[in-house]
């Protein structure tokens, strides 16, 4: 199994950017996807989470209303929409499957991870 994310880069504060994670070895079916971040020198945070069964999706309150979680099962990639984007965004963000959920969130506690795509808002 193996995840690859893409899409990372530089842009400046109000911009979109829309990452990929493309993903091999599994369909991850009915099962917890989710992107994650981490800010250099704090810790890692869930930033939205989908039920590949039925479409569930989760947010941090952070971030809601600005970033959209998708998957397309078709092309074996999990997506994030990100728009209206803040300094505070700043972080590499690297998604994750088979994720154990606790009271509607991500815990970081998934199965399969990717390397990270590094996004710096200024």
């Amino acid at each position: 199994v193996q995840l690859v994310e893409s899409g990372g880069e530089s842009v400046q504060a109000g911009g979109s950017l829309r990452l990929s994670c493309s993903y091999s070895g599994s369909t991850f079916n009915n099962q917890f996807m989710a992107w994650f971040r981490q800010p250099v020198g704090k810790e890692r945070e869930g930033v939205a989470a989908i039920y590949t069964g039925g479409g569930s999706t989760y947010y941090r309150s952070s971030v809601k209303g600005r970033f959209t979680i998708s998957k397309d099962q078709e092309k074996n990639t999990l997506y994030l929409q990100l728009s209206s984007l803040k300094p505070v965004d700043t972080a590499m963000y690297s998604c994750a499957a088979k994720c154990a959920m606790v009271s509607g969130r991500p815990t970081g506690a998934c199965t399969y991870w990717g390397q990270g795509t590094q996004v710096t808002v200024s």
